[in-house]
């Protein structure tokens, strides 16, 4: 079971190696036999192991499912009718392998499945490295195509230059074929490999050696969304600690609301001041022309602002409604770099809604788990100590990349989401049937006292 987790887990975080590899029919006909596969082995699991499953009807993510519910019935109203369908296959894909995974792992399987499955695209992504530096010595386009004269470097799969400097030498783009994408990736492996050394979860040495690999290859992506998430993430731990030390509720009320109003103020500050912040990460103001990508999708979007122009992620190139719309570096682009921008075109205010419900869920259910060690609601499946701050923190690690691309809410993104979504459900199921049980015991202590 093992194995093919690990498997599930390492498509769904490098989709866009299989898609490089395999082209287009190649990585939907890989897509199509892997869903089979998981529902064939979900369902026989589920039946021959009827005590393995641990989602049940109060621990499913119902705000996902309302999000999944929508992007379908968008078909209706949709203004690319045949992308809507086929993205929805995709996401409702996404989903299914999301609480697959939840289902019939515990929490610390999941997290031991997720850091094999990214520590192994990081082994990947240097040998492929190593290998177009090396042995082929120039660079690689997708499905090995033939590379034409003076092509454009943001056409290629492995540009080649990972021997160019240690630390610079230019950005390198790993087997996901983009460099935004390997930095995100990366930082995940970074989160799972210290909570794991933390917890000694597995051979400290070879976590050093995994930590060492994705922060190189971190560094050498030189993804400025990534750079500002790891701020991100350790102010998390920081605040996350002092709530851990707070002994009463006071304390933990004053704190929440002085921290609250100081994130405000930064995050308004960042705004103000976005332009300053993109030069220091070495960024120009339109942040590397995303601007003009959100200027074309805002205005698409406001022609249907209530339930959108219908559901589409990732934007289809082939079809006439997006190719050739947006174009960079003369390559389609197939999303609006902002995941709240993207579903607001899609799905208008009522999708934005959804999500926001989802992102709200989500983070409660992972503070839930980051806490969840010193509060009453613990429970077996829980990954231990230090393990149970990974949900959250990818959390936030996805919410800071949505502000500058669409992952979140679409294939490897929206599969991450689903399954914290739905652990933190499991642990919330869990509270509840705990405490329900506790008053129970508790009038039954009662009534055989008065007797």
């Amino acid at each position: 079971m093992r194995i093919y987790a690990v498997a599930v887990m390492f498509s769904v975080f490098a989709y866009s190696f299989w898609f490089n590899l395999l082209g287009v029919y190649g990585a939907g006909l890989l897509l199509l036999a892997l869903t089979l596969c998981t529902a064939v082995v979900w369902l026989a699991r589920r039946h021959h192991y009827p005590g393995v499953g641990r989602l049940t009807l109060p621990s499913v993510p119902w705000a996902s499912m309302l999000y999944l519910a929508l992007a379908l019935l968008s078909v209706a109203w949709s203004a690319w009718p045949s992308v809507t369908l086929l993205t929805w296959v995709l996401l409702a894909s996404a989903t299914m392998h999301g609480l697959f995974l939840v289902d019939q792992l515990d929490g610390q399987g999941v997290v031991l499945i997720s850091g094999w499955a990214l520590q192994l695209a990081m082994a990947l992504s240097l040998f492929l490295e190593l290998w177009v530096a090396t042995i082929r010595g120039h660079p690689l386009l997708p499905n090995f195509a033939h590379v034409p004269t003076n092509p454009d470097p943001h056409w290629y799969w492995v540009r080649g230059n990972l021997l160019d400097g240690v630390v610079t030498g230019g950005r390198i783009q790993g087997i996901v074929g983009n460099s935004n994408l390997l930095a995100a990736l990366c930082l995940l492996a970074m989160i799972i490999c210290v909570a794991q050394f933390l917890d000694r979860q597995a051979n400290r040495l070879y976590l050093v050696l995994m930590f060492t690999l994705s922060c190189w290859l971190f560094v050498r992506a030189n993804s400025a969304t990534m750079i500002v998430t790891v701020v991100v993430i350790v102010v998390a731990v920081v605040v996350i600690g002092m709530f851990r030390v707070a002994k009463s509720r006071r304390v933990r009320t004053s704190l929440a609301v002085g921290l609250g109003t100081l994130f405000m103020v930064l995050g308004v500050a960042a705004v103000v001041l976005r332009g300053p912040i993109a030069g220091f990460l070495g960024k120009d103001a339109t942040f590397t022309g995303r601007a003009r990508i959100w200027e074309l999708v805002i205005g698409r979007a406001i022609e249907a602002p209530v339930l959108g122009n219908g559901f589409a992620s990732p934007w289809l190139p082939w079809d006439p409604a997006f190719s050739r719309w947006i174009v960079d570096h003369d390559i389609t682009v197939f999303q609006a770099h902002n995941m709240w921008l993207d579903v607001f075109m899609q799905l208008g205010f009522v999708g934005v809604a959804c999500i926001a419900l989802i992102v709200g869920i989500a983070i409660r259910n992972g503070w839930l788990l980051a806490q969840a060690d010193r509060t009453a609601v613990s429970s077996s499946f829980l990954p231990p100590k230090r393990s149970n701050l990974i949900p959250f923190l990818a959390m936030l690690v996805l919410l800071v990349q949505g502000l500058t691309e669409s992952s979140p809410v679409m294939l490897w993104g929206w599969t991450l989401l689903t399954m914290i979504s739905a652990l933190g459900s499991r642990l919330s199921a869990t509270g509840y049937r705990n405490r329900y049980r506790r008053h129970v015991r508790q009038v039954l202590i009662q009534d055989e006292s008065s007797d």
